[in-house]
């Protein structure tokens, strides 16, 4: 049948769909490639050949043929109906050929063949939208000027560029629009050429947020848009009048990937601009630097961030840290994560961990059908490598590989690196993961930092995972290095990829001298325990808490991709990929402060405390634990712990011929049992049971003269003299413990893929493949029953035979509960085989030294880990000062008028790290250094030439409540005609509104004449004070307080919300100043934000000392400051009327029925400490008759920053005898400033 324009008219499967199953799995070529004669179809073909010949001969000529088939078929202009590859198009299908022995298809037209490659028309399409999209950039950016920050204008009817107002206006209807009128006015066309259509670009910046948060939702959008304009009774018509189904996926496709490209090019020019700044900055400091070094002056022996931290212990084992080299890694490593790259000295031992962490994966989910097709290349990647660098790696790595392999000692016994290439399908590139005949790319290989930031991708498109794609993301990472840095390259199989390096060579030797290898955290517990004591992150000196898992994360973020990007073009799929991961990198990035705080907290502060608890709680020195764990290593990582592969396959087959034999005899012991139980048995039965007895014990001889040629002593000579039958059980149980940690890890990654959902870490199984789970799981647990059951019969009997003299201790059972099994230590030590010389290790017979080794090395991580973070926070600090200066030094650079706005934007998103970055490793005082240094390293490379554009403080307008004439009005001295303000006397708008009198009026009626505006302004002029400290001396009721630069800024920003040492020090400062004008205050006690707190978890002694200064027991209203998660809130406690006044000016009723028996108790409880340290006050609190009344009923606050400054406000009126204050919402900013004057004017 035809293809038809609409998928919503495509043939379509009712109900549950169509019904398919997996393909069959291909037969014996042996049985299918033989041919088979089939009785009989000689016969049918003859006649079939006859019937043929006699419908030829009744047909028309084959020129009457031609003709009818011309009047039956009109022509068909394929190039006329295609016109190029859409992006948007990305649910076509191919369409099957049609049977030409089919009868019923000959009523159909031919279905043109479905193009999966650009042609021509295509081709020019896209070079036109190359070609437009750096001229409109300046367009581009003149619209966002106009528009950020302020509403969206409306748009006018008729677009023109024309200001003057004495032309007379002339309307002509034209088909043709210009792209730059478009642009200027906000729209983008959906064509390079002669467009139809023209979207918001506010539109596509909304869909471009979208597009970060969640994924490509093209048809979602044009279908949404489609219903709403229908719905509003717009419908979308062509030209003879038929309705549109689908009016805008093609156009709308085009239009938001098009202007993502004008994103990039925008993003592209502007960094452009900021290199430029970095470097005029970076060859001032060259300058600078080399100057100084003419005149050295002396530097400390300690640099400063080793001064403001104690040097923690090093332990026996550490080596002295590695000279440092000042070098700087490429800047496209420093953008994308400043934590790692941003340092400026490397060179740092990969003993003690190297200068950077990576990480390497890769995943098959991400793949590419071949029937989507392909587009004309239209974005340049910014993460992706090029095909051509990931093929010539492939290529060294065949040529190397010819080669015969480099003689070295390997870290790791060759027996146990070969079971972990075994038992990993990421080590056997062989191994086939997608079927390349649907597929063209098959999946994706992410490079990302320890802080789970992606760095580079290697599209594979091959069927394995191949050493090439994480070899070329080395290669390439190395490459922007300097020479002297060093990587720690996590892998799920970094210890195969580490020895075919070490063999073939297959990198440079400087790359590997200055590399190591390790596997990840979850992954490495299903690597040889030999294996992990060398590779694994936790056991290793170095690594901190670096798990290496963060790929895995990645791909988590990344999920919502892989259904779009499979019937996409290949273009758009890599488009697709690199802007999300360009957006994922960019919030994690702006996150980076955040991830170190929770590092230090979770990671490093309760790791390290419940290590230390085990420590504690074991009792052994740590120099004899450090001792057992050397010993431990040495002995697990020698020769002898590994069986050879010779032996063990021939161990194998004996064992396997043992356990039948065994087998065997309990069939001959039944059978005797059977016939002795019969009353008459003749002699020839007896004697053939007899006859198979005595084979059964020949079998069993041979199989012992079997076993002893293996000469096991001559491989294991430690194990010479010891009892046969032990050794030979000791060996079983050895096996059978590999098999059994093999299965059991794998039961645990099942497990864990089943519960990976839990708590909302990541996204639930699919009901089918969830019972595919659950049935492999219950198909394999009862063969790790049976053998966990059996390994432990193989320990009762080893304890039997055991002789205390031979020095090999004594296996401990397995538990048969797979979360015990999944938590006991001993699974994943291997059986020791070897006697001692002495006595039996510690570390293998004293559990408490088993678990101290562990905390020890959880405590050397955790140590480590502190150490980079400090590292890490001291890079975060570096690049925020570098950066913005960079953009300060940018926007005083003529020229740059054209960026100056994205120039602004970028300031402004830098200046709101520091109190996101800044931690207990680096104040924010240092973040605070680097903000002045900048503006004066810019102001000096400047050469003073101010900013492009300045900020305009916006006039704050305040409405008198009555109608005051100005020439009757008193103003106080504050307000006089030069508008300067006076940090000491300016007072609350409420205090001003009762201070303000009338001057006396002849007769006139109030209201008679025009009520005037009062116009405060905030003054042009900004202050500047110095930034200090300022105290707040200890009066009568209060305690001494101080007030830090940073809390005067909050209560100087109009925006921002104050904290509680703003809101303890400002209640005083009303306090002393209502205090001169009435008496009132004298009634009150204040209390501070922290007693209310105090009180739920501190004694009656220090609740005393820290309350007794406000005197409440002579005082019989308390004012008491609430805070809750993100809001302030007031009660105002009346003792003598027993009434509770509640402010929230946010009006919410729910919350305040915890706070309500919080505050009963708590001025329970003082008047009982009063009365108790007091006897001669009075006081008695009773629990009945008390009410709690809202002084406020209707949210008074719209904004999420000024609840601290309605507190203050309330509290001021309550000091003044008022329950509410008459103060509104734009009043806040007045009064804030009030406030800011009266700290100001402390000393």
């Amino acid at each position: 049948m035809p293809r038809t324009a609409t998928r919503a008219a495509q043939p379509f499967a009712k109900g549950l769909g169509l019904h398919f199953e997996s393909p069959t799995r291909p037969r014996d070529k042996r049985k299918t490639q033989n041919f088979v004669h089939i009785a009989g179809q000689d016969v049918k073909r003859r006649r079939l050949t006859e019937r043929l010949q006699k419908l030829h001969a009744n047909s028309p000529s084959q020129a009457d043929q031609a003709d009818a088939a011309d009047t039956a078929s009109p022509p068909h202009d394929f190039e006329a109906t295609d016109q190029g590859f859409h992006p948007a198009d990305v649910w076509d299908y191919d369409e099957e050929p049609a049977d030409a022995d089919n009868p019923l298809d000959n009523d159909y037209p031919p279905v043109p063949k479905h193009r999966i490659l650009p042609d021509q028309s295509a081709q020019r399409l896209y070079h036109s939208w190359k070609s437009l999209i750096p001229t409109i950039v300046p367009l581009y950016l003149s619209y966002v000027s106009r528009t950020l920050g302020n509403p969206l204008p409306a748009s006018p009817r008729l677009l023109s560029v024309c200001h003057r107002d004495d032309c007379t206006p002339k309307t002509t209807s034209i088909l043709a629009l210009f792209f730059d009128l478009l642009v200027y006015f906000g729209l983008f066309p959906t064509a390079p050429s002669q467009p139809r259509m023209a979207v918001s670009i506010d539109l596509l910046a909304f869909y471009r947020a979208l597009f970060e948060r969640s994924c490509d939702a093209i048809n979602a959008l044009s279908s949404a848009l489609h219903n709403h304009y229908v719905r509003r009774g717009f419908r979308i018509v062509n030209n003879k009048g038929d309705v549109i189904q689908e009016p805008f996926r093609r156009s709308l496709g085009y239009a938001v990937q098009w202007y993502d490209i004008l994103l990039v090019e925008v993003e592209h020019n502007l960094e452009a601009t900021l290199q430029a700044s970095r470097d005029r900055i970076r060859a001032s400091k060259q300058s600078t630097n080399a100057s100084e070094s003419v005149h050295p002056t002396p530097s400390p022996s300690t640099p400063p961030l080793a001064r403001s931290f104690p040097a923690p212990p090093r332990t026996p084992s550490s080596a002295p840290p590695s000279p440092l080299i000042p070098r700087q890694c490429a800047q496209i490593l420093i953008q994308r994560c400043p934590a790692c790259f941003g340092g400026t000295t490397f060179g740092k031992g990969l003993a003690e961990g190297g200068d950077i962490h990576v990480a390497t994966d890769g995943n098959f989910h991400h793949r590419h059908r071949r029937s989507a097709g392909d587009s004309p290349a239209f974005y340049d990647p910014a993460y992706f490598l090029p095909k051509s660098e990931v093929d010539a790696m492939g290529t060294r790595i065949q040529e190397q590989r010819k080669k015969p392999p480099k003689r070295g000692q390997s870290k790791v016994p060759d027996e146990a690196l070969d079971s972990c290439e075994s038992s990993y399908e990421a080590a056997d590139g062989k191994k086939q993961k997608t079927s390349m005949e649907s597929f063209d790319d098959t999946g994706l290989m992410a490079l990302i930092c320890r802080h789970d930031i992606p760095l580079f991708f290697a599209n594979i498109d091959s069927p394995g995972e191949q050493q090439k794609y994480s070899l070329a993301l080395l290669a390439r990472l190395f490459s922007l290095l300097p020479t002297s840095a060093n990587v720690i390259a996590l892998y799920d199989v970094g210890c195969t990829l580490d020895r075919t390096i070490s063999l073939y060579g297959i990198l440079p030797d400087d790359i590997v001298a200055r590399m190591r290898f390790a596997t990840t955290a979850m992954h490495a517990y299903g690597h040889e325990w030999a294996c992990q004591l060398v590779y694994n992150p936790r056991l290793v000196e170095g690594l901190g808490l670096t798990d290496g898992e963060g790929t895995e994360r990645l791909w988590s973020r990344l999920i919502k991709l892989i259904s779009i990007q499979r019937s996409s073009s290949r273009q758009r799929r890599i488009w697709l990929i690199d802007r999300q991961a360009a957006a994922v990198g960019a919030e994690m990035r702006w996150d980076l402060g955040d991830w170190i705080k929770r590092r230090l907290q979770r990671g490093v502060q309760d790791q390290d405390q419940a290590a230390k608890q085990v420590l504690d709680d074991c009792g052994v020195a740590i120099q004899d634990l450090r001792r057992q764990w050397a010993s431990q290593k040495e002995s697990q990582l020698s020769l002898r712990a590994h069986a050879p592969a010779r032996l063990k396959k021939e161990l194998d087959t004996v064992l396997a011929l043992q356990a039948d034999i065994d087998t065997a005899d309990r069939a001959i012991q039944t059978a005797k049992t059977a016939i002795e139980k019969q009353q008459s048995v003749s002699d020839d039965t007896k004697h053939a049971l007899s006859g198979l007895e005595r084979a059964h014990e020949r079998m069993m001889t041979k199989v012992e003269a079997l076993y002893s040629s293996l000469n096991v002593t001559d491989q294991f000579p430690e194990l010479q003299g010891l009892d046969l039958e032990y050794v030979r059980t000791l060996l079983l149980a050895r096996d059978l413990k590999i098999n059994i940690r093999k299965r059991a890890i794998a039961s645990f990654f099942e497990w864990d893929k089943l519960d990976q959902a839990v708590g909302g870490a990541q996204k639930a199984l699919g009901t089918k493949l969830h019972q595919r789970t659950r049935k492999a799981i219950a198909k394999r647990q009862p063969a790790l029953m049976s053998a966990i059951r059996k390994f432990n019969t193989y320990c009762a009997q080893l304890e039997e035979l055991h002789d205390p003299s031979w020095l090999i201790p004594v296996l401990r059972p397995l538990p048969t509960k797979l979360n015990e099994l999944r938590n006991d230590d001993s699974l994943m030590e291997d059986v020791w085989i070897t006697p001692s010389l002495e006595q039996i290790p510690r570390w293998m017979d004293d559990k408490n030294v088993r678990c101290g080794i562990r905390a020890v090395l959880k405590r050397d991580r955790c140590l480590e880990e502190r150490r980079r973070l400090g590292f890490e926070a001291d890079n975060l600090c570096r690049w925020y000062g570098s950066e913005l200066a960079a953009v300060e030094l940018a926007l005083r650079t003529p020229g740059n008028e054209t960026f100056s706005l994205l120039l602004q934007h970028c300031r402004e998103q830098l200046l709101t790290l520091p109190p996101r970055w800044s931690s207990t490793l680096v104040s924010i005082a240092r973040f605070n250094a680097h903000t002045e240094d900048a503006k004066a390293l810019a102001v000096r490379l400047s050469e003073g030439t101010p900013e492009i554009s300045l900020h305009w403080v916006t006039p704050t307008v305040i409405e008198a409540p009555e109608a005051i004439s100005e020439e009757h009005l008193i103003l106080p001295p504050f307000l006089e005609a030069n508008g300067a303000l006076d940090t000491e006397d300016v007072i609350a708008l409420d205090y001003l509104i009762d201070q303000v009198p009338l001057a006396d009026q002849d007769g006139e009626p109030p209201g008679s004449t025009v009520p005037p505006r009062i116009i405060w302004r905030t003054p042009l002029v900004t202050l500047q004070f110095p930034a200090a400290t300022r105290v707040l001396p200890e009066t009568e009721g209060f305690a001494r307080g101080f007030l830090e630069p940073e809390d005067i800024a909050m209560l100087a920003s109009p925006t921002s919300c104050i904290n509680d040492v703003c809101l303890n020090n400002c209640i005083p400062l009303l306090f002393s100043a209502i205090h001169t004008h009435t008496s009132i205050p004298n009634r009150y006690a204040v209390f501070t934000t922290y007693d209310l707190p105090r009180a739920r978890y501190k004694n009656d002694p220090e609740l005393w000392r820290a309350t007794k200064h406000t005197q409440f027991w002579t005082k019989d209203l308390w004012i008491l400051p609430i805070h809750r998660p993100g809001h302030w809130v007031l009660c105002i406690a009346d003792l003598s009327r027993r009434e509770l006044r509640l402010f929230d000016s946010l009006a919410e009723e729910s919350p305040w029925r915890k706070d309500v028996n919080d505050i009963t108790s708590f001025i329970g409880r003082l008047c009982g400490i009063a009365k108790s340290t007091l006897p001669d006050v009075q006081l008695h609190f009773n629990l009945q008759d008390w009410q709690a009344r809202p002084l406020v009923t209707v949210p008074v606050q719209t904004n999420n920053y000024d609840c601290g400054i309605w507190v203050l406000a309330t509290v001021a009126a309550t000091l003044r005898g008022f329950h509410v204050t008459s103060l509104t919402e734009r009043d806040m900013p007045a009064f804030r400033a009030y406030l800011h004057n009266c700290v100001l004017s402390l000393p």
